[in-house]
């Protein structure tokens, strides 16, 4: 009997065809996230439907209250030290929004919506050209910065919406660029709040799909990650966590 060869799709052990599946279908999440965003940031309206139009967080977005009670604040738990090189990511237009001139911190970006994108890199060297280092192009999986980077990174706003695979691909990556003992800041969805289910109902229908994990699975995925929670901060509905690699 011959003995059967291993696939040279498979070699060592690793699946480029499921691998490939995996990149496409994450591009695809990213793309529909972006598309989004594109159209919030430009202020096109949604078409909803009554019955979402009439909920009470619907109401508080479109008032614009929504994010005061949901946004997470990563400074009160890592606050931003003079001349640490910071990324965040999935930035959206935070450099006009955050006090970094405050901290005098160097803020480098990257974002998926390429309005959000255009228009920070429009703004924020006019705002203060020393800390602004501009925005790239990208997803949280592909980084496009070089690695031992940066001393924080930042994720806040974004992490429920795509699965925990895909997050697997995010820390990888956020170890990369940072130095060693940075940290990375982000939040994740605490299924328990109240809030959660309308909120993933208003999300699903503005067009981004909600993932309902537990927090265990969460921490778990960070242990596999080989890193550790060093602080965190519950809120109404995200809990802010504070993470430090352990090599």
């Amino acid at each position: 009997m011959s003995k059967k060869r291993d696939s040279p799709l498979s070699e060592g052990g690793f699946d480029f065809l499921r691998h490939q599946d995996a990149t496409e279908s994450a591009q695809a999440m990213v793309g529909q996230v972006a598309k989004r965003f594109d159209k919030q940031y430009q202020g096109e309206g949604f078409e909803l439907p009554p019955e979402v139009e009439a909920m009470p967080i619907f109401l508080e977005w479109t008032a614009g209250t929504l994010s005061a009670r949901v946004n997470s604040s990563f400074w009160e738990i890592a606050k931003p030290q003079k001349h640490q090189r910071c990324l965040d990511i999935g930035c959206g237009v935070s450099f006009l929004i955050y006090p970094w001139r405050e901290w005098d911190a160097y803020f480098y970006g990257q974002e998926i919506s390429t309005v959000a994108r255009d228009a920070l890199n429009s703004r924020g060297s006019q705002l203060n050209s020393k800390l602004f280092k501009g925005v790239e192009l990208g997803s949280a999986d592909r980084l496009q910065y070089e690695a031992s980077q940066f001393d924080l990174a930042i994720a806040t706003g974004w992490s429920s919406y795509y699965p925990l695979d895909y997050w697997r691909m995010v820390l990888a990556e956020v170890k990369r660029v940072l130095k060693p003992g940075g940290q990375f800041v982000f939040d994740i969805l605490d299924i328990e709040q109240p809030l959660v289910e309308d909120w993933a109902i208003l999300e699903t229908y503005l067009g981004t799909e909600v993932f309902l994990e537990p927090i265990s699975a969460w921490e778990e995925l960070i242990k596999t990650a080989n890193a550790k929670i060093v602080s965190r901060k519950s809120g109404e509905l995200f809990e802010l966590c504070k993470v430090q690699f352990l090599d």
